[in-house]
């Protein structure tokens, strides 16, 4: 009994032990994983002795092939093969283009991420200050209003690029309904056009239009990330009309495909 137990046990641990994906670099190198998401350019995983770990990713065009733990596998390059007396450096030929567009395919780490496009959205509260300037250009309009305004609205943005050093290019549309704590309803549209850094610190810049005209507005901020979720702070100002709006506005927003 204690034999039968013994081998049930070992086969059990087996059984746990090939329960795992198997992730085969260009150069030869194995890693038992898990895979969590397969992208145009990235290879996302966890690794298998460590399941609660950190998502890791490999670039797509460096993996050559994942054998998954039911046994199938997936070629995803072909191995590098170097022809006698030539380095593996050397380019295989003029890059593909699409309609006379070159396509990025990350063969060399200083490429961009031009493959997948990003798309976060979500809501956005905060408060804006007028200075004195701006507040009399307004009250022109609206005798009765205050210099202190609540923000409420919505964050849409796409990611254009990202870069190996997490630098990417981004833009963003915020419509905004302020001063109803003043029973005013005070529309705003902003498009800005920014980057974000791979710590989250964003800066940005773009037109701002509202009933007392269009502006140019410039917004700083950061992103804080948590479970999947960004929690965007932004520090926004619109200059003209003899002085300045100031907002200051947080919210969240996630990604969506």
């Amino acid at each position: 009994m204690r034999t039968f137990l013994l081998l049930l046990l070992l086969v059990l641990l087996g059984s746990a032990a090939h329960a795992q994906d198997l992730l085969t670099k260009r150069n030869g190198e194995e890693i038992a994983v898990k895979v969590v998401e397969i992208t145009p350019a990235e290879v996302r995983y966890r690794r298998a002795d460590n399941p609660d770990g950190p998502l890791i990713s490999v670039w797509k065009s460096d993996v050559f092939m994942i054998r998954y733990a039911n046994g199938s596998k997936e070629v995803l390059n072909a191995a590098p093969a170097v022809a006698p007396g030539t380095s593996a450096a050397a380019p295989a030929g003029p890059p593909a283009t699409v309609g006379g567009v070159p396509v990025v395919n990350n063969q060399s780490p200083d490429d961009a991420i031009l493959e997948e496009t990003i798309h976060l959205d979500g809501p956005r509260v905060g408060f804006t200050i007028l200075t004195p300037g701006v507040l009399s250009k307004a009250q022109e309009s609206i005798p009765d209003l205050n210099p202190f305004l609540t923000q409420f609205g919505w964050q849409f943005e796409t990611r254009l690029f990202r870069l190996p050093n997490g630098l990417s290019g981004l833009v963003e549309f915020v419509p905004l309904v302020g001063g109803l704590e003043q029973g005013k309803f005070l529309p705003s549209l902003s498009g800005l056009l920014g980057i974000r850094g791979a710590k989250g610190f964003e800066v940005g810049m773009g037109p701002n239009v509202t009933p007392l005209g269009a502006n140019l507005v410039l917004a700083v901020g950061s992103s804080f990330h948590s479970g999947g979720i960004n929690f965007p702070v932004n520090l926004a100002v619109v200059p003209g009309n003899g002085g300045a709006r100031v907002s200051l506005m947080i919210g969240f927003n996630a990604r969506h495909r």
